[in-house]
C-alpha cells in the first residue's frame, strides 16, 4: 500500500469518476485505476462500484476511506513539520441546511484560522444532501435539525450512512418575518393568523417530503407557497411579498436586520445539531467549528 495510492481513491471518491479525478490532479485515468484495482487486491476489498456515472462508494469503501484519509492528512502534518519552506493547502467543508450561525461561526473560524493557504466552503444545501455529504466525505461536518415528526425517518438515514448526530441546542419554532409587517410588533403567533400570507420554504428537490423540509410544522400552512433554493432570495422575497417561513427563531441580526423572529404558539420542538462521521476522527478545524456553533447559540 502506497501514500499515492490513498491519494488517488481518495480523489476519486470526492469527484465520483475515475474520469474526472484523473483530470482534477493531472494524472491519467489508467494510471489511477491500476492504481485502485491493485489497492484493492492488496486489501481484498472493493472500494468503489463502477457505474455508467461513476463510481458508487461501497461500505467497506467507506470506512477503509475513513481511514485513508487520516492517513494522509498526518503525512501531510509530517510534511509541514520537517519542510517549514512549504505551506500546506487546508482545506475545511461545511454542508449545512440555511442558518445564520452556521455561516456567523464559519466566519469566526475564517478569521481565526485564515492561513496562507486555505479551501474552505460552506453549503447551505438540501437535508438529503447534507447526509450525503457528510456519509461520501465530502463535507467535514454537516448541520441540521430533528424533530418529533422527522426524527425517526432522519435518524434512521443517519444510522445507515455510518453518521452520527450531536445536539446543540433545543427551541421552540418562531416565524421570521419583515420588521415592516404589521404581524411582526406581536409577542406571539398562531397559524391561524398566517394563513393568508404566503409561505416561504426552501425546495427540497425530489425529496419533497415533509420529513426532509427544513420549516417545522411545514405541512400546516395555508395555499400560498412559494419554494426557494436560497437564504438570501427566501428573505427578499419575505421582504417583498409580506410572507414569512417557521424555523428556529436563532437568526443573527447584524446579518438580517430587516428580519425578526416571533415566537408561534405550538408545542413543537427542534433540536439542532451537527452531523460527523463516525468513521473519521474530526480535524481540530472541526472541533474548533464545532466550538463556534456552540458559542453563536449561546449568544443568541
Amino acid at each position: 500500500m502506497k501514500l499515492q495510492q490513498l491519494k488517488y481513491a481518495l480523489a476519486v471518491a470526492k469527484y465520483k469518476s475515475i474520469n474526472i479525478a484523473a483530470s482534477k490532479i493531472f494524472v491519467t485515468q489508467p494510471t489511477i485505476s491500476t492504481a485502485i484495482k491493485e489497492l484493492e487486491q492488496e486489501l481484498n476489498i472493493s472500494i468503489f462500484i463502477r457505474t455508467s456515472k461513476g463510481v458508487d462508494i461501497t461500505n467497506d469503501g467507506m470506512e477503509f476511506l475513513g481511514y485513508a484519509r487520516t492517513v494522509v492528512e498526518q503525512a501531510e502534518l509530517l510534511k509541514d513539520r520537517y519542510k517549514k519552506e512549504r505551506t500546506r493547502m487546508v482545506r475545511f467543508v461545511v454542508s449545512s441546511q440555511h442558518y445564520s450561525f452556521a455561516v456567523s461561526s464559519f466566519i469566526k473560524l475564517v478569521n481565526t484560522y485564515g492561513m496562507e493557504k486555505y479551501d474552505f466552503c460552506i453549503r447551505e444545501t438540501r437535508t438529503i444532501d447534507i447526509i450525503d455529504d457528510v456519509s461520501k466525505m465530502a463535507a467535514d461536518i454537516g448541520v441540521i435539525y430533528l424533530s418529533d415528526f422527522n426524527e425517526t425517518i432522519i435518524r434512521r438515514m443517519i444510522r445507515d450512512k455510518d453518521l452520527i448526530f450531536t445536539p446543540l441546542i433545543t427551541t421552540s419554532p418562531h416565524v421570521f418575518l419583515s420588521v415592516k409587517n404589521p404581524l411582526s410588533t406581536k409577542k406571539q403567533l398562531t397559524l391561524e393568523e398566517l394563513v393568508d400570507l404566503p409561505f416561504l420554504c426552501f425546495d427540497q428537490g425530489m425529496y419533497s417530503a415533509e420529513y426532509y423540509a427544513e420549516e417545522i410544522l411545514s405541512n400546516s400552512h395555508g395555499s400560498k407557497t412559494i419554494r426557494v433554493s436560497d437564504r438570501a432570495t427566501l428573505f427578499n422575497l419575505l421582504i417583498g411579498l409580506n410572507g414569512y417561513t417557521i424555523s428556529s427563531g436563532i437568526i443573527s441580526s447584524e446579518l438580517n436586520p430587516e428580519v425578526v423572529s416571533v415566537p408561534l404558539a405550538s408545542d413543537a420542538k427542534m433540536c439542532i445539531g451537527y452531523l460527523t462521521h463516525k468513521n473519521i476522527k474530526p480535524t481540530p478545524l472541526v472541533d474548533s467549528y464545532i466550538a463556534y456553533l456552540q458559542e453563536s447559540l449561546l449568544s443568541l
